[in-house]
């Protein structure tokens, strides 16, 4: 079961009434730096990869793809985004906190765009300004928790579901592709490492911090440390439950992940196809979401990391060449690029949408000391 939130005019959230911002500063000098980092990783990838020898005359496709095939490319990346909306709303609206509706949902999954693009670090900033966002929206700090590693565990199941039938399927000959180990066995076993982890994850009492809380408040200061680091594995196994509980439902939340992540692979495909190109649904699948792993490179919203990633993936899957580079930056321009236009924007709408529920909590904190008390009989 998810923690239940504080109502919103609880005190727990009086500290965060002046807060202007998620914590991290989108300012001039920061944005300044990060499109200037963007700039030179984009310009190596735009400018830099058609010059070399073999992918000068692919790449020049990227002008003159198939438009009905760009078109279906282009309208699968917004079904994905529309899938990661619903995903977000099924998870965090629950408990009662009736704020968290399509269009908030849609501010603060856009909104993180924005941060993602300008923050390295695979999308810590977009989890910070959501964590910020869900806190001003009337949820205390451990529901935030809790529900974010639901949300992560939803969103990365289909991931790691991915990796671990493609590439054993690819390895043992169900699948069209090569079979070797490195780029079929490997990437499985990570899969199915984190799969155990969160299943192990699971198995830790949701409530070790309460059980503990005698020793913490007898313990002196290790105690104490002890019962805070208890924290984090106790929120880690109420989220993965959280998840479960989810998928066991069957409801629209497992859906959305896995219309999210299924909308992304056909983007790409449909990328493939506009420049001529048909590789196997299975090799576009697997080189995805290896590629994706690039997400981890310390670079702003992985820019470049994901882009070389998902084609060096392509060619180690035999699809290599400018073809795929044309249809892998084809693709990240409808998935990164143009959302990150309505993803500001979004920003700005939040803040405006923040400051109304601030505004709320206040006037109801201002009658709450000014009601006269009853009456006496």
């Amino acid at each position: 079961m998810q923690s239940s939130g504080p109502t919103l005019g609880s005190a727990d959230l009086d500290d965060d009434l002046d807060d202007d911002g998620p914590g991290f500063d989108l300012g001039r000098r920061q944005i300044v730096t990060g499109v200037a980092a963007v700039v030179v990783i984009v310009a190596v990838l735009y400018v830099g990869l058609p010059l070399l020898p073999g992918i000068e005359e692919s790449f020049g496709r990227i002008t003159t793809g198939e438009p009905l095939w760009l078109a279906a490319s282009f309208g699968f990346t917004v079904l994905s985004f529309a899938g990661y909306v619903l995903m977000f709303r099924g998870v965090y609206r629950t408990g009662g906190n009736t704020r968290i509706d399509l269009a908030v949902s849609y501010q603060i999954t856009m909104a993180g765009l924005a941060a993602t693009r300008i923050l390295a670090a695979g999308g810590a900033g977009g989890l910070v300004l959501t964590a910020w966002a869900l806190r001003q929206s009337g949820m205390d700090r451990r529901e935030v928790a809790d529900r974010t590693v639901t949300f992560l565990v939803l969103m990365y199941v289909p991931y790691m579901l991915a990796i671990i039938v493609g590439g054993l399927g690819m390895r043992w000959g169900l699948f069209p592709g090569p079979q070797t180990w490195g780029i079929t066995v490997l990437p499985a076993l990570l899969g199915g490492a984190v799969i155990t982890i969160a299943i192990v994850a699971a198995m830790v009492p949701s409530d070790l911090e309460r059980r503990i809380q005698h020793w913490g408040e007898s313990g002196g200061r290790r105690g104490k440390v002890a019962q805070r680091l208890a924290n984090l594995p106790a929120s880690t196994s109420t989220g993965v439950r959280g998840a479960w509980a989810h998928v066991r439902r069957g409801d629209l939340v497992t859906f959305g992940a896995f219309l999210y992540w299924g909308a992304q692979v056909a983007a790409l495909w449909a990328a493939f196809q506009a420049f001529g190109a048909s590789p196997p649904l299975a090799v576009v699948t697997l080189g995805f979401f290896i590629g994706m792993l690039g997400n981890l490179l310390p670079l702003p919203g992985g820019v470049g990391g994901v882009d070389g990633g998902m084609i060096g993936a392509l060619a180690a899957l035999g699809h290599g060449g400018g073809v795929a580079v044309a249809a892998v930056l084809t693709y990240r321009v409808f998935a990164f690029w143009l959302p990150t236009i309505p993803g500001f924007i979004a920003f700005l709408q939040l803040r405006h949408t923040v400051a109304g529920w601030k505004e709320e909590r206040r006037a109801a904190r201002s009658a709450a000391t000014t009601t006269p008390a009853p009456a006496a009989p």
